[in-house]
């Protein structure tokens, strides 16, 4: 699709070719694997543009067949791609998902560990209503930190808002680092999202009323607590919504979903409730797949954002 108008939500970070059994078996024992394009912010970008949302996602993949194939299937899935750029000297990143049993990276020196501030040229950044940027990017060199750095502060200039999920990867991070940076990046942001476990394991916090003292800068900020539900805390006070009830079949990629559902919705005039419903909805479409995004019945994205009157 080609697009020419500005979009409503632009995503930053890196996506990688994602290799997942076929079926909810361990890598030692898989025969059948699939290949889906996998990262957070692009991920954000397809639910969202599923959900009616005009959404751009801007990062580097390597000039190569699997980079190709990664923007194909974004651009397939409604997303606009036009600021994806493809790196010659570098190889797109790859990583496996071993259900049960987490995830393995391969992505050093990759396309998009060697993003810049000067990736962000000729992006909009100040046009769009939302950007939404990850914990990842920083943790993946130098140069991503300070292209994160350089996003905070034109979106801080500007009209749009900065939705942040601080998405704690602890593979990425030297010890002790992790802790005080995100912590930075996440009080800087007009929206956060973060696990609990995430908050516990970074900065000791055990509730969400734990988090927010810790993170009083956020008009928002959104505590996900697994299958026990989500807790907005706004400046005009605190709401939870319980999460759906489901059999999970493999957790990576919800945490993004979620994300998506919330911000979709935020940005067709949802409230609170409404917000944290459509995340948990979008949520629980991932929960029940082996892969990161899942393209479900028209009627039940739209029932996702209609769901907004409290």
């Amino acid at each position: 699709m080609l697009y020419t108008s500005n979009p409503r939500l632009i995503t930053v970070g890196e996506t990688m070719m994602m290799v997942t059994p076929a079926h909810a078996e361990s890598l030692a024992t898989a025969d059948d694997v699939r290949l889906h394009p996998g990262g957070a912010e692009s991920n954000v970008a397809c639910h969202t543009a599923y959900l009616g949302v005009h959404s751009a996602w801007v990062s580097a993949v390597g000039d190569d067949v699997l980079g190709r194939r990664i923007v194909r299937s974004i651009e397939e899935r409604g997303v606009d791609t036009r600021w994806v750029t493809s790196d010659p000297g570098a190889p797109t990143g790859v990583y496996f998902k071993d259900p049960g049993h987490g995830v393995l990276y391969y992505r050093r020196g990759s396309a998009a560990s060697r993003m810049s501030p000067d990736t962000l040229a000729g992006v909009p950044l100040e046009d769009a209503e939302v950007v939404h940027l990850s914990g990842i990017t920083p943790a993946l060199s130098a140069t991503c930190a300070a292209l994160v750095d350089a996003a905070i502060e034109r979106v801080a200039a500007s009209r749009a808002r900065l939705s942040f999920d601080v998405n704690y990867r602890p593979s990425l991070w030297p010890d002790g680092e992790a802790a005080p940076v995100l912590r930075e990046l996440a009080d800087r942001a007009d929206v956060v999202f973060v696990g609990l476990d995430e908050a516990q394991a970074l900065w000791g916090c055990t509730t969400p009323e734990d988090v927010r003292a810790l993170l009083p800068g956020p008009g928002r900020v959104v505590v996900k607590d697994g299958d026990v539900g989500a807790t907005e805390l706004g400046r005009d006070g605190t709401v939870f919504e319980p999460a759906i009830p489901t059999e999970v079949l493999e957790a990576v990629g919800a945490g993004d979903a979620f994300a998506a559902g919330y911000l979709a919705a935020d940005l067709n005039g949802a409230g609170a409730s409404g917000r944290l419903r459509a995340g948990h909805e979008r949520a629980r479409l991932v929960l029940l797949s082996m892969s990161d995004f899942v393209a479900d019945p028209p009627a039940a994205a739209a029932a996702a954002l209609t769901q907004s009157t409290d």
